[in-house]
């Protein structure tokens, strides 16, 4: 969702990393899940929804899910896993949004918004097209992250850094912003959205052991994404 990453370079990577990997299948994807509760009937946009694997979830529990994402590349993946008929756009979280008022019971932001610098116009966007009291389920890098791998940072300023990874053997860059906690729920608040619920999960106990590195296998939970539950106001 920003200008130093780019989805393009690696979609399908990433997409085939994403299936089965402990970080997305067994620990994020699970909570986000958990979170959103019973959505049988619900209208709900899936922000940022890649290749799909979090809108499939939500249309086998029964949602009407729309999707969009920036990366033109993820949006095809995602087509050939939902189908021709699922409402799926190519769409920047940080333009206006192409949905009308009111469109939606539940929007899901999955690892997103920590692409983003400005919240200001994204939340004001996912505010609008939600109905009264509608809710925001989202993940965010955990903001411990940046300061407990880089000894020395200041937790306390919004900072901009890249993590160099791999995904399915391929190499690529991640850019992100970092804020302290106290900034991120007080961007909520001041686009007016009521803060349900907090949440450091655990990772599911599905999970092979397989993908589950030996020093986590004693251990109920670890920190990497942290998870909110927003409400619009009536």
């Amino acid at each position: 969702m920003s200008t130093e990453t780019n989805y393009d370079d690696f979609a399908l990577a990433y997409s085939k990393e994403n299936e089965t990997s402990l970080l997305n299948a067994y620990y994020e994807r699970p909570a986000i899940l958990q979170m959103a509760g019973n959505i049988t009937g619900r209208r709900v946009l899936d922000i940022g929804c890649g290749a799909g694997p979090l809108s499939q979830k939500l249309l086998e529990r029964g949602a009407q899910v729309s999707g969009f994402d920036a990366s033109k590349a993820m949006l095809e993946l995602a087509k050939q896993r939902l189908g021709s008929g699922m409402d799926l756009r190519v769409a920047d979280l940080r333009e206006k949004l192409p949905y009308g008022d009111d469109s939606f019971d539940i929007a899901i932001a999955s690892l997103v918004f920590h692409y983003l610098e400005d919240w200001t116009q994204p939340l004001a966007e996912v505010r609008r097209v939600l109905v009264p009291e509608g809710r925001l389920i989202l993940s965010l890098n955990h903001p411990i992250l940046y300061p407990w791998n880089n000894p020395g940072e200041d937790y306390f300023q919004r900072v901009k850094y890249t993590d160099e990874l791999t995904f399915n053997g391929r190499p690529a860059s991640l850019t992100y912003w970092h804020r302290p906690l106290h900034e991120t729920m007080n961007s909520f608040i001041e686009a007016g959205f009521n803060i349900r619920n907090v949440w450091e999960p655990p990772y599911s106990k599905d999970a092979p052991q397989e993908v589950v590195p030996e020093r986590l296998r004693e251990r109920d939970a670890f920190l990497s994404f942290i998870f909110f539950e927003l409400q619009t106001s009536k």
